[in-house]
């Protein structure tokens, strides 16, 4: 039996996943939360599979341990590597959650016979993950995929609001492959950090899908149905990593505006 005012546990690679857990504090600010940020093997996208999996489910493991109650893969490339192992690991244990489903679920209620554009990591593109799970909807949904490998280091590094990110950035969507869409995934946690850039590119022509606010409309959704909102406190965060760095205590402080306490957790001694 799960419990309420358990953790919910989310991980990425890096500070992508923040995002979701901003998204997610701030509609539901009484959960307490514990962030993994797998810092020591950024970035996952040009990981192979078996790689994603290992770090995963270690990940999965330190999470358990704190008796999360819902374990949240905020990384694409994650979700599309690892989230059915994941499920499979973690078992009755706690509900697992990935980054795609929820936009996939989103997709179907609104772009029947439409183009949807996404862009990603190479291991989220090349997975064809989101291809697959919007092809076997039936709805006509033409989706045209971009790898967009250089966004997430960018990111990563700071490069989030210059003249160097907007060149970058410029230069994947006016790629032919991207033409005609009606809407754009930001198949990558990182990109809503670079979501005012996109829009200014695009004007009103095509709708942006902030993949972390619908993956924590869904997130809430789940608890509610299962009676699993926590009503007490007010909602604890708690920060690891695998390798501490200056720059990502920095980057949380920014997501959170306040003082943040990285725990360092190597996942491997």
């Amino acid at each position: 039996m799960l419990d309420s005012t358990a953790p919910i546990g989310i991980f990425d690679s890096g500070i992508g996943g923040m995002t979701v857990a901003r998204a997610v504090t701030k509609l539901l600010p009484k959960e307490n939360t514990i962030y993994f940020g797998d810092t020591a093997h950024l970035p996952y996208g040009d990981k192979s599979t078996a790689a994603i999996q290992a770090y995963s489910i270690k990940i999965c493991n330190v999470l358990l341990q704190q008796n999360c109650k819902l374990i949240l893969i905020a990384c694409n490339s994650a979700s599309a590597a690892a989230y059915e192992l994941a499920r499979e690991y973690v078992g009755s244990k706690a509900r697992v959650i990935n980054v795609i489903d929820p936009v996939v679920d989103y997709i179907k209620e609104r772009y029947e016979g439409k183009t949807v554009g996404l862009i990603g990591t190479k291991q989220t593109v090349l997975s064809n993950v989101y291809k697959k799970k919007i092809d076997a909807l039936n709805r006509a949904i033409l989706l045209k995929s971009l790898a967009t490998p250089l966004l997430a280091p960018m990111i990563e590094e700071g490069f989030v609001d210059n003249t160097i990110s907007e060149s970058i950035i410029a230069r994947y969507l006016s790629d032919p492959e991207l033409q005609g869409i009606e809407s754009l995934i930001l198949g990558c946690t990182h990109y809503p950090l670079i979501k005012k850039q996109i829009r200014q590119y695009y004007g009103d022509a095509v709708e942006i899908l902030d993949t972390s606010e619908i993956v924590a409309q869904s997130l809430r959704a789940w608890l509610e149905q299962h009676y699993l909102i926590n009503t007490k406190g007010e909602g604890k965060r708690d920060f690891y990593v695998s390798d501490y760095t200056q720059s990502f205590e920095m980057s949380t402080q920014l997501f959170f505006g306040k003082q943040i306490t990285l725990s360092h957790y190597p996942l491997w001694e």
